[in-house]
């Protein structure tokens, strides 16, 4: 079991020591209101001020605006850091790297066939493991039981792909890509021709290519493309339950978030955010640091550095102003009600 000292979270973190606090030995971490005496915690939003001040925490990160010594906050060691989620995530990641034991090796419930480049000495190849010819894969990859990689793959270094992941034929997965489970990378593209009233299977015989540090969430599918190839670029985080059609194009850092879609042939630029049950109708542009926030549909091209909401999207504060709008609908019926009683009134008055 791994364990911190103060002095280690400090340098860990590049956080700055306010209060010492009681804390010891740290081996864990969790939530303000279930850390221990032995965790690590993090106040990263105003709305837990109050978890803050009774939490039981060995040592919680802290950004600059909070009090060296709130009232009420007496026992834990307080480290200062500017950013407290993403410092909390470091100590996450220590404590994960030390969890995650790599054993090199090929189980004996594998089938590996013959010519597969990979030196059995530096990459994990767990049980019921698939493993096609012509596959090459880097130092330092794990793929997880029951996984299967079709022929003539490649995978680079260092990459994770827990159980039950499929990569079909061909496919590129770069470096330190992870792949949660139930994965699906390189299904056929959704194409079909109306041809004498059926409907006739278009081939699809491009690939995917999976850019360094790109992840995918579990059962998450990424079709490979008609021709070319369907791209998520470098650094491009992908949710659970994400579909993302053949030909798409994702640049860099872009995050696709739950139950979201991208129809084919659509084009993300780079640090694009579709939130939660976002769309996009294909052969479609997102441009640089959009914003799609949840249930938003894309169905014309957008322009970067919007935030975009409703179905279809428009820019935020359009569609705000269409929804106040739209609340004020009811009273502004029973207005016109009002007004029209007084018209016939006014009408009988005369006649």
């Amino acid at each position: 079991m791994i364990k911190l000292n103060l002095d280690e979270i400090v340098s860990l973190t590049g956080g700055r020591l306010l209060r010492a606090g009681q804390a010891e030995e740290i081996t864990g971490v969790a939530s303000l209101d279930e850390a221990g005496s032995t965790d690590v915690s993090f106040l990263g939003n105003e709305k837990y001020y109050q978890d803050f001040l009774q939490t039981a925490a060995g040592v919680v990160l802290i950004p600059p605006a909070v009090p060296e010594n709130p009232d009420g906050q007496t026992t834990s060691a307080l480290i200062e850091v500017e950013n407290p989620s993403v410092a909390f995530g470091l100590v996450v990641k220590k404590f994960v790297s030390a969890q995650r034991k790599f054993q090199p090796g090929v189980h004996p419930s594998a089938i590996v066939a013959e010519g597969v480049q990979f030196d059995p000495e530096k990459v994990s190849i767990q049980a019921g493991v698939i493993i096609e010819s012509g596959v090459r894969i880097g130092a330092g990859t794990e793929i997880g039981a029951g996984s299967v990689i079709c022929h003539d793959v490649s995978i680079g270094e260092n990459c994770l792909l827990h159980a039950n992941v499929t990569v079909r034929e061909r496919c590129i997965l770069q470096n330190e890509v992870v792949l949660q489970p139930g994965a699906v990378i390189g299904s056929d593209g959704y194409g079909y021709a109306l041809v004498d009233g059926r409907h006739e299977t278009i081939d699809q015989v491009g690939i995917v290519l999976l850019e360094d540090r790109v992840e995918v969430g579990a059962n998450s599918t990424i079709d490979r493309a008609r021709f070319g190839k369907t791209v998520v670029g470098e650094g491009s985080k992908i949710d659970n339950l994400v579909q993302i059609g053949h030909n798409v194009r994702i640049g860099k850092h872009c995050l696709i978030v739950a139950q979201s879609g991208l129809a084919g042939s659509t084009h993300l630029g780079d640090y694009v955010t579709m939130a939660a049950q976002t769309g996009a109708v294909g052969h479609l542009k997102i441009h640089d640091r959009a914003v799609l926030s949840a249930r938003a549909v894309a169905s014309k091209d957008m322009k970067g550095d919007t935030v975009y909401m409703g179905m279809p999207g428009r820019p935020i504060q359009e569609e705000q102003k269409k929804k106040a709008a739209v609340a004020r609908l009811p009273k502004l019926i029973s207005q016109v009600k009002e007004l029209q009683k007084r018209v016939d009134a006014l009408d009988s008055s005369e006649s």
